[in-house]
């Protein structure tokens, strides 16, 4: 009946939420789900980025566009781009708002207060498909480049870029995010393998997973260094050990059918990640020194699937986008 009475509660809690908010009731950590409509429809916004003033940026993948939202006012703003152009991740900094023109191989920068752009083009023949992106602590750029099998970096003074082969062909890089020496870190989709690089050598490190069958798709890494990811093929969070090349797995709550894909670290080093095999897609977390897992929070839009999230740790909460045309976050205690 408590549960009952708190999700009523939620559900009117603003004219602006669409979608009630969802709570889970386990002991320990919960979760506070809220989505808000995008209104242009069937878009597949995704990727939300937590920027200045407030606002969370995202793109429309269907849509071609470049988007801010302000959850305050419940206004969006949209920034159109060319016929095509298949944005994957924006990224947001003083400059502008970064995004990866995956179907017209470049990388562009918009100004907020004018709406123009510069354009990057990625270099040399073959797919140039700039997929997912972060920021080094210097604002240059890492980002993966899916089919042209290649990480990429932008270095933010002169603007160039400059493309890494990878060994294995076909291993399609995905996810990616950043340690706190600067170097990149990212899962190869196509085979069983992570992968890191040494910007002094241009060396690319591949680390095959124990599992021949595992398929990871996005990762994370805690302020112990460890870097996590999700299998999407067969359900398992992973934790890889740089320092020692120690690989654990665990198998998610949903099995091997659950499609662990869009995934983060909180400000506490709990990993969470949404499981998209799932209808509705389902929020859950992970606590690496109980090595328990919470209940898992159901998304009230249903998701369709949720690729990929980031974490704000002001407001201690993950923004991301869905398939049903939401922008969701979710707020974790």
């Amino acid at each position: 009946m408590y549960r009952v009475l708190v999700v009523l509660a939620l559900w009117v809690e603003s004219a602006l939420f669409p979608f009630p908010a969802l709570t889970a009731m386990a002991a320990g950590p919960t979760v506070e789900i809220t989505e808000w409509m995008v209104p242009w429809e069937n878009t597949r916004p995704r990727d939300p980025w937590y920027g200045p003033q407030d606002k969370v940026w995202f793109v429309g993948q269907a849509g071609d566009y470049v988007a801010t939202f302000d959850p305050k006012s419940g206004e969006f703003k949209r920034y159109d781009l060319e016929d095509g152009a298949g944005p994957h991740t924006v990224v947001v900094d003083e400059a502008g708002a970064w995004y990866a023109g995956n179907r017209v191989r470049h990388i562009g920068l918009i100004d907020p207060k004018t709406g123009n752009r510069k354009i990057f083009e990625l270099p040399g023949d073959g797919y140039r498909d700039p997929h997912t992106m972060a920021f080094t602590r210097e604002g240059n750029i890492w980002f993966t480049v899916q089919h042209g099998n290649q990480v990429g970096f932008l270095k933010r003074d002169t603007r160039k870029i400059t493309l890494y082969d990878l060994e294995s062909s076909s291993s399609r890089p995905y996810g990616l995010a950043v340690d706190s020496r600067d170097l990149p870190w990212f899962t190869l989709f196509g085979t069983n393998a992570l992968g890191t690089l040494d910007p002094s050598t241009g060396r690319v490190k591949e680390i095959r997973l124990p599992r021949s069958e595992s398929r990871p798709r996005r990762l994370a890494i805690t302020p112990d260094g460890m870097v996590w990811y999700v299998d999407f093929a067969q359900g398992y969070l992973g934790r890889y050990n740089p320092g020692t090349g120690a690989v654990e797995e665990w198998p998610t709550p949903g099995g091997r059918a659950s499609g662990p894909y869009a995934m983060g670290a909180d400000a506490l080093g709990r990993l969470w990640f949404v499981e998209t095999g799932l209808k509705p897609n389902r929020f859950v977390g992970f606590d690496p020194k109980t090595e328990t897992f919470t209940t898992a929070v159901p998304i009230e839009s249903g998701g369709g699937v949720v690729r990929n999230m980031m974490f704000h740790k002001p407001t201690n909460s993950f923004w991301f986008g869905t398939d049903a045309n939401t922008i969701g976050r979710a707020r974790v205690r």
